[in-house]
């Protein structure tokens, strides 16, 4: 079970559930991976509606990799995302939003 207060996201593929989150280290690889200047680059672009299909399977690929997932990008281009690409790209912005999010007291 995905743990919405540590950041994590589920996500469902081939029919098997997994859990995803970003930790710091995959933030640090997106922004090389991506060309992004900076993590809030990227965030601007999932909150404009201006990111690409690859950005949504980067940010998948981190955040499933950051809770033990042995694949990759080939890997989850061959596999069936429940919710299709308009599921993968909103699993894709809530790990983005849950890895910046702020804890009040």
């Amino acid at each position: 079970m995905a743990n919405p207060l540590a950041g994590e996201v589920g996500i469902w593929l081939d029919g098997q559930r997994h859990v995803a989150r970003l930790t710091l280290g995959a933030l640090a690889g997106l922004e090389a991976d991506l060309g992004a200047e900076s993590m809030i680059a990227l965030v601007e672009r999932f909150e404009g509606g201006r990111f690409s299909s690859r950005d949504v399977m980067a940010v998948l690929v981190a955040g499933l990799r950051g809770c033990g997932w042995p694949g990759g990008m080939d890997d989850l281009a061959a596999a069936e995302i429940r919710g299709g690409p308009v599921g993968a790209a909103h699993a894709a912005a809530a790990l983005l939003a849950r890895a910046f999010r702020v804890e009040e007291a």
